[in-house]
Protein backbone atom coordinates (compact mmCIF):
# COMPACT_ATOMS: atom_id res chain seq x y z
CA UNK A 1 0.00 0.00 0.00
CA UNK A 2 1.08 3.88 -0.20
CA UNK A 3 2.95 5.26 2.77
CA UNK A 4 4.20 8.91 3.37
CA UNK A 5 6.15 10.90 1.08
CA UNK A 6 6.09 8.04 -1.38
CA UNK A 7 6.87 9.09 -5.09
CA UNK A 8 6.13 6.24 -7.70
CA UNK A 9 3.26 4.10 -7.97
CA UNK A 10 2.29 1.50 -5.36
CA UNK A 11 4.00 -2.05 -5.60
CA UNK A 12 2.58 -4.10 -8.09
CA UNK A 13 0.25 -7.25 -7.01
CA UNK A 14 -1.05 -8.78 -10.34
CA UNK A 15 0.62 -8.78 -13.85
CA UNK A 16 -1.36 -5.91 -15.38
CA UNK A 17 -0.17 -3.67 -12.67
CA UNK A 18 3.30 -4.84 -13.49
CA UNK A 19 2.94 -4.00 -17.71
CA UNK A 20 1.83 -0.78 -16.34
CA UNK A 21 4.30 -0.03 -14.55
CA UNK A 22 6.90 -0.95 -16.70
CA UNK A 23 4.90 1.25 -19.97
CA UNK A 24 5.58 4.20 -17.24
CA UNK A 25 8.80 3.74 -16.97
CA UNK A 26 8.87 3.59 -20.68
CA UNK A 27 6.78 6.90 -20.97
CA UNK A 28 9.02 8.68 -18.26
CA UNK A 29 12.18 8.28 -19.91
CA UNK A 30 11.11 9.59 -23.22
CA UNK A 31 9.35 12.87 -21.51
CA UNK A 32 12.70 12.90 -19.65
CA UNK A 33 14.45 12.83 -22.93
CA UNK A 34 12.62 15.16 -24.87
CA UNK A 35 12.84 17.98 -21.97
CA UNK A 36 16.88 17.46 -21.47
CA UNK A 37 16.88 18.56 -25.68
CA UNK A 38 14.36 20.88 -25.17
CA UNK A 39 15.92 22.53 -22.36
CA UNK A 40 19.22 22.12 -24.35
CA UNK A 41 18.23 24.38 -27.48
CA UNK A 42 16.60 26.96 -25.45
CA UNK A 43 19.82 27.51 -23.47
CA UNK A 44 21.93 27.00 -26.59
CA UNK A 45 19.93 29.60 -28.08
CA UNK A 46 20.10 31.73 -24.94
CA UNK A 47 24.15 31.16 -24.66
CA UNK A 48 25.18 31.58 -27.71
CA UNK A 49 25.68 34.91 -30.36
CA UNK A 50 26.18 32.97 -33.31
CA UNK A 51 23.87 31.74 -35.76
CA UNK A 52 23.79 29.10 -38.71
CA UNK A 53 22.49 29.96 -41.64
CA UNK A 54 22.15 26.58 -42.81
CA UNK A 55 19.52 26.38 -39.60
CA UNK A 56 17.65 29.01 -40.36
CA UNK A 57 16.33 27.40 -43.78
CA UNK A 58 16.80 23.94 -43.94
CA UNK A 59 14.63 21.94 -45.68
CA UNK A 60 16.21 17.87 -44.10
CA UNK A 61 15.79 19.66 -40.55
CA UNK A 62 12.16 20.46 -41.20
CA UNK A 63 12.17 16.50 -42.51
CA UNK A 64 13.77 15.40 -39.41
CA UNK A 65 11.64 17.31 -36.90
CA UNK A 66 8.73 16.45 -38.27
CA UNK A 67 9.02 12.09 -38.68
CA UNK A 68 11.04 12.16 -35.20
CA UNK A 69 8.46 13.07 -33.34
CA UNK A 70 6.07 10.64 -35.25
CA UNK A 71 8.17 8.03 -34.50
CA UNK A 72 8.15 8.46 -30.62
CA UNK A 73 4.28 8.76 -30.57
CA UNK A 74 4.50 5.15 -32.46
CA UNK A 75 7.06 4.03 -29.58
CA UNK A 76 4.17 5.52 -26.94
CA UNK A 77 1.17 4.07 -28.77
CA UNK A 78 2.09 0.27 -29.37
CA UNK A 79 2.70 -0.22 -25.65
CA UNK A 80 -0.35 1.66 -24.41
CA UNK A 81 -2.54 -0.10 -27.47
CA UNK A 82 -1.24 -3.58 -25.85
CA UNK A 83 -1.87 -3.07 -22.45
CA UNK A 84 -5.41 -1.49 -23.14
CA UNK A 85 -6.21 -4.78 -24.60
CA UNK A 86 -4.74 -7.00 -21.65
CA UNK A 87 -6.90 -4.87 -19.35
CA UNK A 88 -10.27 -5.66 -21.50
CA UNK A 89 -9.04 -10.00 -22.06
CA UNK A 90 -11.10 -12.12 -19.86
CA UNK A 91 -10.48 -15.51 -20.53
CA UNK A 92 -12.21 -18.26 -18.30
CA UNK A 93 -12.56 -17.06 -14.93
CA UNK A 94 -12.17 -19.46 -11.67
CA UNK A 95 -14.18 -16.91 -9.56
CA UNK A 96 -16.76 -14.12 -10.55
CA UNK A 97 -17.55 -11.74 -7.66
CA UNK A 98 -20.16 -9.02 -8.26
CA UNK A 99 -19.46 -5.76 -6.29
CA UNK A 100 -22.34 -3.26 -5.90
CA UNK A 101 -21.93 0.32 -4.73
CA UNK A 102 -23.75 1.79 -2.43
CA UNK A 103 -23.92 5.21 -0.15
CA UNK A 104 -21.81 4.47 1.45
CA UNK A 105 -20.43 0.91 1.84
CA UNK A 106 -19.52 -1.81 -0.79
CA UNK A 107 -21.50 -5.20 -0.87
CA UNK A 108 -20.27 -8.31 -2.61
CA UNK A 109 -21.81 -11.48 -3.84
CA UNK A 110 -19.76 -14.51 -5.08
CA UNK A 111 -22.12 -15.51 -7.56
CA UNK A 112 -20.51 -19.02 -8.06
CA UNK A 113 -21.52 -19.88 -4.51
CA UNK A 114 -25.73 -20.19 -3.45
CA UNK A 115 -25.72 -17.61 -0.72
CA UNK A 116 -22.41 -16.17 0.20
CA UNK A 117 -22.59 -12.30 -0.27
CA UNK A 118 -21.93 -9.53 2.27
CA UNK A 119 -21.57 -5.89 2.85
CA UNK A 120 -18.43 -3.86 3.60
CA UNK A 121 -18.29 -0.88 6.01
CA UNK A 122 -15.16 1.07 6.71
CA UNK A 123 -14.36 0.85 10.85
CA UNK A 124 -14.56 3.42 12.61
CA UNK A 125 -11.62 5.25 13.70
CA UNK A 126 -12.39 4.74 17.27
CA UNK A 127 -13.12 0.74 16.84
CA UNK A 128 -9.58 0.35 15.33
CA UNK A 129 -7.47 -2.52 16.01
CA UNK A 130 -3.66 -2.03 16.65
CA UNK A 131 -1.75 -2.04 13.60
CA UNK A 132 -5.16 -1.47 11.09
CA UNK A 133 -5.22 1.66 9.08
CA UNK A 134 -7.66 4.81 9.65
CA UNK A 135 -10.35 5.10 6.76
CA UNK A 136 -9.25 1.80 5.16
CA UNK A 137 -10.13 -1.00 7.09
CA UNK A 138 -13.11 -2.83 6.58
CA UNK A 139 -15.26 -4.82 8.85
CA UNK A 140 -15.54 -7.78 5.96
CA UNK A 141 -12.84 -8.14 3.27
CA UNK A 142 -13.29 -9.55 -0.32
CA UNK A 143 -11.51 -12.82 0.05
CA UNK A 144 -10.19 -14.30 -2.92
CA UNK A 145 -7.58 -16.94 -4.34
CA UNK A 146 -4.13 -16.35 -5.19
CA UNK A 147 -3.06 -16.80 -8.81
CA UNK A 148 -6.42 -17.25 -10.17
CA UNK A 149 -8.30 -15.71 -12.72
CA UNK A 150 -10.77 -13.15 -11.16
CA UNK A 151 -13.50 -11.91 -12.79
CA UNK A 152 -15.09 -8.83 -11.01
CA UNK A 153 -19.20 -7.10 -11.77
CA UNK A 154 -19.24 -3.90 -10.78
CA UNK A 155 -22.59 -1.74 -10.53
CA UNK A 156 -24.28 0.85 -8.38
CA UNK A 157 -27.12 1.14 -6.53
CA UNK A 158 -27.65 4.87 -6.35
CA UNK A 159 -25.26 7.01 -7.45
CA UNK A 160 -21.97 6.51 -9.23
CA UNK A 161 -19.30 4.78 -7.77
CA UNK A 162 -15.82 3.51 -8.67
CA UNK A 163 -14.12 0.64 -7.41
CA UNK A 164 -10.20 1.15 -7.43
CA UNK A 165 -7.43 -1.07 -6.24
CA UNK A 166 -4.17 0.76 -7.10
CA UNK A 167 -1.99 -2.44 -6.35
CA UNK A 168 -3.92 -4.71 -8.45
CA UNK A 169 -3.80 -2.11 -11.31
CA UNK A 170 -7.82 -2.51 -11.35
CA UNK A 171 -10.27 0.70 -11.57
CA UNK A 172 -13.71 -0.02 -13.13
CA UNK A 173 -16.61 2.80 -12.68
CA UNK A 174 -19.63 1.52 -11.14
CA UNK A 175 -23.03 3.10 -12.81
CA UNK A 176 -26.60 2.34 -11.65
CA UNK A 177 -28.28 0.10 -13.83
CA UNK A 178 -25.16 -1.21 -15.87
CA UNK A 179 -23.37 -3.88 -15.37
CA UNK A 180 -19.67 -3.33 -16.09
CA UNK A 181 -17.04 -6.45 -15.55
CA UNK A 182 -13.00 -6.62 -15.18
CA UNK A 183 -10.85 -8.97 -14.23
CA UNK A 184 -7.50 -9.26 -12.84
CA UNK A 185 -4.94 -11.78 -11.02
CA UNK A 186 -3.55 -11.42 -7.39
CA UNK A 187 0.09 -12.39 -7.96
CA UNK A 188 1.10 -12.94 -4.39
CA UNK A 189 -0.52 -13.54 -1.03
CA UNK A 190 -1.58 -10.03 0.86
CA UNK A 191 -4.01 -7.47 1.56
CA UNK A 192 -4.45 -4.51 -0.59
CA UNK A 193 -6.44 -1.73 -0.10
CA UNK A 194 -8.78 0.63 -2.75
CA UNK A 195 -11.04 3.16 -2.24
CA UNK A 196 -14.27 4.40 -4.02
CA UNK A 197 -12.74 6.74 -7.10
CA UNK A 198 -15.93 9.17 -7.94
CA UNK A 199 -17.15 11.20 -5.85
CA UNK A 200 -20.21 10.26 -4.49
CA UNK A 201 -21.52 12.24 -1.81
CA UNK A 202 -20.86 13.56 1.75
CA UNK A 203 -19.44 10.13 2.82
CA UNK A 204 -17.77 9.42 -0.55
CA UNK A 205 -13.88 9.40 1.23
CA UNK A 206 -15.76 6.82 4.01
CA UNK A 207 -16.34 3.63 1.57
CA UNK A 208 -12.83 1.78 1.54
CA UNK A 209 -11.88 -1.52 -0.58
CA UNK A 210 -10.12 -3.93 0.85
CA UNK A 211 -8.95 -7.08 -1.08
CA UNK A 212 -7.42 -9.97 0.90
CA UNK A 213 -4.96 -12.57 -1.52
CA UNK A 214 -4.88 -15.83 0.19
CA UNK A 215 -4.31 -19.37 -0.97
CA UNK A 216 -6.60 -21.64 -2.32
CA UNK A 217 -6.70 -24.20 0.30
CA UNK A 218 -7.70 -21.26 2.84
CA UNK A 219 -10.05 -19.58 0.43
CA UNK A 220 -12.27 -23.22 -0.10
CA UNK A 221 -12.12 -22.56 4.27
CA UNK A 222 -12.82 -18.98 4.46
CA UNK A 223 -15.85 -19.73 2.15
CA UNK A 224 -17.42 -23.07 4.39
CA UNK A 225 -17.40 -20.72 7.35
CA UNK A 226 -19.11 -17.74 5.70
CA UNK A 227 -21.49 -20.62 4.17
CA UNK A 228 -22.23 -22.04 7.27
CA UNK A 229 -22.31 -18.63 8.77
CA UNK A 230 -24.93 -17.73 6.57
Amino acid sequence: MAHPSQLGFQDAASPVMEELLHFHDHALMIVFLISTLVLYIIVAMISTKLTNKYILDSQEIEIIWTILPAMILILIALPSLRILYLMDEINDPHLTIKAVGHQWYWSYEYTDYEDLGFDSYMIPTQDLAPGQFRLLETDHRMVIPVESPIRILISAEDVLHSWAVPSLGVKMDAVPGRLNQTAFIASRPGVFYGQCSEICGANHSFMPIVVEAVPLEHFENWSSLMLEDA
